[in-house]
């Protein structure tokens, strides 16, 4: 997803854009689960967060906010175009998943001091972990850039993407992360953006970009099954989002919304990050009934469709 949060609650998302690793701490039936994900960050993310019942937001870790006590109830590593290839945050001067993974080590070290090392493990051992990257790698870097595409075949690219998460989710189990939930990519063929810049004058689907995603799917459900055959103890949810985001693209009238080839934001075909905000040229008035709020993100009212779908697939998780 990319970077670190740990809040009361769960939280699914919000503000500026691409992937995090968040962690979050919840009350629960007596107890205390963490949630740690890597997600993508967009203003259309907003509301799951209060769909799964929070209030507020984790600050950012690197904010004068994210200090003392405030730490433990909350903090995330956002970073904007990241993903599971370092060399696709290279791209954009984001923070890369080999930063967040050492930013990780030294938050958890900070836990340590304040709380000691036997409940620092039993935080962490206890915690739900949510990873949530790839689109960035394959929009916004490898179908863009001839030394990648020029390279590898979306399969071999894929391949590449797995090896960093397999040893992405090794480190995680070796410092006591215990359960940890993946979501799969999108449908990014369907990503406004993606059928601005690869559908060649259409308004469909690029079925190509779609292939490519179910693909990448396939390999992540058998890597991720093969490291929980490797790894003892650790509970591994892969959230499956292709097909319900794609339910709601393909028949958007049943879901309650209005559009879903343009994005609210500005033109609705490119804008994303800091060119996207509700003073953008063109956005429009009333977000809650397009599909998505951005080139490259759901909207608040179609994260609350898949937040309720989401929760139904990580029950696992929680058990």
């Amino acid at each position: 997803m990319r970077n670190l949060e740990l809040q009361m609650k769960q939280s699914w998302g919000r503000r500026e854009e691409d992937e995090m690793m968040t962690m979050v701490r919840k009350e629960s039936h007596g107890g205390n689960s963490i949630l740690v994900e890597r997600r993508r960050e967009g203003k259309g993310r907003e509301g799951n967060a209060e769909f799964l019942g929070f209030t507020t937001y984790p600050p950012a870790y690197l904010t004068q906010e994210a200090q003392g006590k405030r730490i433990l109830t909350g903090v995330n590593f956002a970073s904007a175009a990241s993903g599971l290839y370092d060399g696709t945050a290279q791209l954009y001067s984001a923070i890369s998943l080999t930063q967040q993974l050492n930013s990780y080590r030294e938050y958890q070290n900070k836990v340590v001091s304040m709380v000691g090392r036997e409940k620092a493990n039993n935080i962490f051992s206890g915690a739900i972990h949510l990873l949530s990257a790839g689109s960035s790698d394959f929009i916004q870097n490898y179908y863009i850039s001839p030394l990648l595409n020029g390279v590898y075949s979306p399969d071999r690219f894929s391949d590449t993407l797995m090896n960093s998460y397999s040893s992405f989710v090794q480190n995680l189990y070796q410092l006591g992360v215990r359960k940890l939930g993946v979501t799969s990519l999108p449908p990014t063929g369907c990503l406004p953006a993606a059928v601005t810049l690869f559908g060649g004058g259409s308004n469909q689907c690029v079925a190509r970009l779609n292939q490519d995603a179910i693909s990448f799917n396939d390999k992540l459900n058998s890597t991720s099954q093969s490291l929980v055959n490797n790894l003892p103890g650790l509970k591994l949810v892969v959230f499956n989002i292709y097909k319900p985001l794609l339910d709601i693209i393909t028949t958007p009238d049943e879901s309650g919304f209005f559009e879903s080839r343009k994005a609210c934001c500005g033109t609705g075909t490119l804008e994303t990050s800091v060119l996207c905000n509700a003073r953008s040229i063109g956005t429009c008035s009333n977000a809650t009934q397009y599909v998505f709020w951005d080139g490259f993100h759901p909207s608040e009212a179609a994260n609350r469709v898949l937040a309720g779908v989401l929760l139904e697939q990580g029950f696992d998780l929680i058990s």
